[in-house]
């Protein structure tokens, strides 16, 4: 019996409940689970934003979550490129990818090399953007009262 390898791959600073469940999720889906931890480069590349996190701490955070069996540092842009060095049989992604540019390219991409790609409910509640922006006027307020 061969084992279906996954991959979920993300930024997973300031981690949270969200973090948690696409992890969860993506374990019972798959016999080995990698996790693929956004490098601080790429998300300065990707999103603009520096990680509140360092890489190092995130990939210690994540590699020790009982759902993950590997945590690597996603380093190239191209999830293609990925797939050639881990050779996973299953995509994991949040569902606000879905029926965008970006996942019917990623769905078109992998489906030509055999890759399935698998949708998550997006957590509403708690986000890394709604964090960010807590910590941002967390922040301001101490820097305006000093």
């Amino acid at each position: 019996m061969t084992r279906r390898v996954g991959y979920a791959a993300g930024a997973f600073d300031l981690f949270h409940i969200g973090h948690l469940n696409i992890l969860k999720h993506a374990k019972s889906e798959c016999d080995y689970l990698i996790a693929g931890v956004v490098s601080d480069e790429m998300l300065r590349l990707t999103k603009g934003i520096d990680p509140v996190i360092p890489l190092a701490e995130r990939l210690e955070i994540v590699s020790n979550i009982g759902f993950v069996d590997a945590a690597v540092a996603e380093t190239v842009p191209d999830k293609l490129d990925t797939w050639r060095a881990l050779k996973f049989d299953v995509f994991f992604k949040g569902d606000d990818w879905r029926g965008t540019e970006k996942g019917l390219r990623l769905e078109r991409e992998f489906a030509a090399v055999g890759v399935e790609v698998v949708y998550f409910p997006y957590t509403m509640s708690t986000s890394s953007t709604v964090l960010r922006r807590a910590l941002d006027a967390l922040t301001s307020s101490a820097a305006a009262q000093a």
